[in-house]
Order: structure tokens, then sequence, then C-alpha cells
């Protein structure tokens, strides 16, 4: 049986659930930008301009989905959502947080090749 600090390894590891549900090419970039508080479809846009709207909606389905976003709809016209991090997406956020000190350390420490970053 693993102990408590054993790395679990193979099909369905602790680690292979976080990728499935968090992995993706914009799924971190959406998760940090909505730790500062709910935007709206255009809003992430705007941040993510290097996605494509269908892309965007993809991954949002996917981590409303998995419940790490909430998507609420407010009945106006013209109807707006929002979309906000649940109680298991704000659990990210000490995860989320050392990514981008790790990403910094690695870009301060490191010129990359062009394009590489």
């Amino acid at each position: 049986m693993p102990q408590k600090n054993d790395i679990v390894i193979g099909p369905g590891c602790p680690t292979e659930v976080a990728v499935n549900v968090i992995g993706g090419k914009w799924k971190t970039l959406i998760l940090t930008y909505l730790m500062t508080g709910p935007k709206r479809f255009n809003e992430l846009g705007r941040l993510l301009p290097h996605t494509s709207k269908r892309m965007l909606t993809v991954q949002l389905r996917e981590l409303e989905r998995d419940n790490v976003i909430h998507r609420e709809v407010y009945r106006e016209v013209p109807p707006k959502v929002e979309y906000s991090l649940t109680s298991l997406g704000e659990s990210l956020r000490p995860l989320l947080k050392l990514m981008a000190v790790w990403g910094e350390k690695v870009r301060t420490t490191k010129v990359p090749k062009s394009g590489q970053y």
C-alpha cells in the first residue's frame, strides 16, 4: 500500500487525473485569469488573443463539466454569461501560483530560443 509521500504512477494515477482535468493549452491560463474574479466570454477571449472562439468554448465547457468553473447565465437582453471558479477550482489556486513562480524562475534564468515560450 502506498505511503503518504509515495508517488503513485500508472494508469489512473492522481497526476493523470489532474492532467486530464486541467491539461490542455489554455485551461491553466483560463483558471489563472479567473483567479482575479469572474470573467465574461469576450473578456477571456481578449486575455487569450491566440485562441479561437471555438477552442475557448471547448476548454470552458470541459472545465465546467469537471466542476472546476461555474457558468452563470443572467436572463438579460442581450444574455450575459460569466465564468468563475468553483470551490474545486479555488483549490487549484496554490498550484497555479506555484506554476507562476516556477515559470518566472525559468524565464529569468534561461534565455529561450525564439518562439520557445
